[in-house]
């Protein structure tokens, strides 16, 4: 097993084993095992998704750190189905775990794939997953920490590159890079602190401002006081399915089409207040939801508002019937473990405790520093040549959807010069009715599968940057598609075409 160091060459000069995948040779000394896949031999998921063609799958592990072990899988298509490109893949949540099913995805593209466990396991810690008093080992090791977001991509990503040209004898064209949630945190990071990795890079619905992001899980749990104790702040999702049935019904129709969605909700000027209960009677009949009682009216504000603009923002017109998540669950399984585990070093650490007013700093110094990747000067990256989309749904049930639009201003005002563009390098396209990394379960009309990487890699090789993104799948079944514009524009119908394509769409 080689020591992991960016730049260094993942073979070593001597010792070298010989390993076989079919017909071809590998001569590596990281390999774990090497395995020959027939097409249609492996199926991932519950979707049923398998390999369209056979491919070599090369089990690895690099030792980085202070005795840390990142383990990756790098999968080889046939030659004759390989587009002489490379691919790496992020991870979603506390990671701990290889994305099979994004390898998969990227596999079948033809692409040389790649992706890693973010330096640490799953299985050493609770199963991937957070809860309050639970330890968890990867949250105490500095190592571990810096690499889940920051560097675990850059470490194995020079040896997966180099197992690739040993295999195919030739070098990779381009290298890209996709990733959402974590993944997408992951991605901000590689630009940030990997500029010179990577020709062009998705990022999904980013978590990269991190410690922040688990700390609007907080607020929005507080305001709603699921977890802590229950009243009548409690939003159910009857109540949310209303508040969002109302805003369609006073938005809906701004985009000229009828349908149910907001392409965008920053124009709507629905007020939360006229779903107030009437005085006479503060609560809603019994199995019914006509109104808003005002401990509901004001946790649906604080959601909307979120805990203030140098925290992190809050959440727009037309996501509530997402916010379930947002009043306790999420808190539990991210908020609370990072406080107790990185932030405090205390499994007793009580999150009623926190103190909006003073203890942000210390999750900047014990968390922020170690997770975040918010960096507006991405000079290097743009300077290599880096092209870099970035797509967020609007009904994000995790994210708050404004946060790309805030950080994309950020980057403007530190690199775009007078004209504050940088649409050269750096795109956002914002997705109506879209959800985290896909779609909403409350927009089951909504196209679901964003072709990005289409758009890259003609950004990346021919120079010509996304004008829209065609989306397309939406969980109905239907053949609705939909055309994804890069911000600040928004699509219109063009009153002529097929309401349902894309193509009867433009970007305004």
């Amino acid at each position: 097993m080689v020591e992991a160091n960016v730049g260094r060459s993942a073979f070593s000069a001597a010792g070298r084993g010989r390993l076989t995948c079919g017909a071809a040779a590998l001569h590596v000394d990281l390999i774990q095992s090497v395995n020959p896949g027939l097409a249609g031999g492996l199926t991932i998921g519950l979707t049923g998704q398998a390999n369209q063609f056979p491919f070599c799958r090369v089990n690895a592990q690099v030792a980085y750190g202070n005795n840390d072990t990142l383990k990756f899988e790098v999968w080889l298509p046939d030659a004759g189905s390989y587009n002489k490109r490379f691919m790496a893949v992020g991870n979603s949540g506390m990671a701990g775990a290889i994305d099979t099913w994004n390898l998969m995805l990227q596999l079948n593209s033809g692409f040389a794939v790649a992706g890693g466990d973010s330096g640490h396991s799953a299985s050493l810690n609770n199963n991937g997953s957070g809860a309050p008093g639970v330890y968890l080992p990867y949250l105490h090791d500095t190592n571990q920490v810096n690499a889940w977001i920051h560097d675990s991509i850059a470490i194995s990503t020079p040896h997966a590159k180099a197992l690739v040209a040993e295999y195919y004898a030739t070098t990779p064209r381009h290298s890209y890079y996709y990733g959402c949630s974590t993944g997408g945190a992951q991605a901000f990071a590689l630009a940030q602190y990997h500029p010179q990795l990577f020709d062009g890079i998705v990022a999904g619905c980013p978590g990269n401002w991190y410690s922040h992001l688990a700390l609007s899980f907080l607020w929005n749990a507080q305001k709603t006081l699921v977890g802590l104790f229950k009243n009548d702040s409690h939003l159910d999702q009857p109540t949310l399915d209303f508040i969002t049935s109302a805003v369609l019904d006073h938005c809906d129709s701004l985009d000229g089409v009828a349908d149910r969605i907001l392409e965008n909700p920053l124009d709507c000027t629905f007020d939360i207040a006229s779903l107030a209960c009437p005085p006479s009677s503060f609560s809603n009949p019994a199995n019914a939801t006509t109104c808003l009682t005002p401990a509901q009216l004001a946790a649906a504000k604080a959601i909307y508002e979120g805990p203030g603009a140098a925290v992190y923002p809050g959440f727009s017109l037309g996501s509530e019937t997402q916010w379930a998540l947002q009043e306790g669950q999420l808190s539990n399984a991210f908020t609370v473990p990072i406080l107790q585990n990185l932030v405090y070093d205390d499994l007793t650490y009580d999150a009623t405790r926190f103190q909006w007013d003073k203890d942000i700093p210390d999750v900047d110094e014990n968390a922020g520093k170690w997770i975040d990747a918010i960096s507006s000067n991405l000079s290097e990256f743009r300077t290599n040549g880096g092209k870099m989309i970035v797509f967020q749904g609007w009904a994000d049930p995790y994210n708050a959807a404004v946060w790309p639009i805030q950080h994309l201003h950020q980057i403007q005002s530190a690199i775009g010069g007078k004209q504050r563009d940088v649409s050269d390098f750096f795109n956002v396209f914002m997705i109506p009715g879209g959800g985290h990394c896909g779609a909403a379960s409350s927009y089951p009309h909504v196209p679901a599968t964003y072709h990005t990487i289409p758009e890259l890699i003609t950004w990346v090789e021919q120079g010509r940057k996304p004008e829209s993104i065609k989306s397309t799948g939406p969980p109905d079944k239907s053949n609705r598609s939909r055309k994804l514009c890069p911000w600040p524009q928004t699509a219109r119908w063009d009153k002529i075409g097929d309401v349902e394509s894309s193509e009867s769409w433009v970007c305004v």
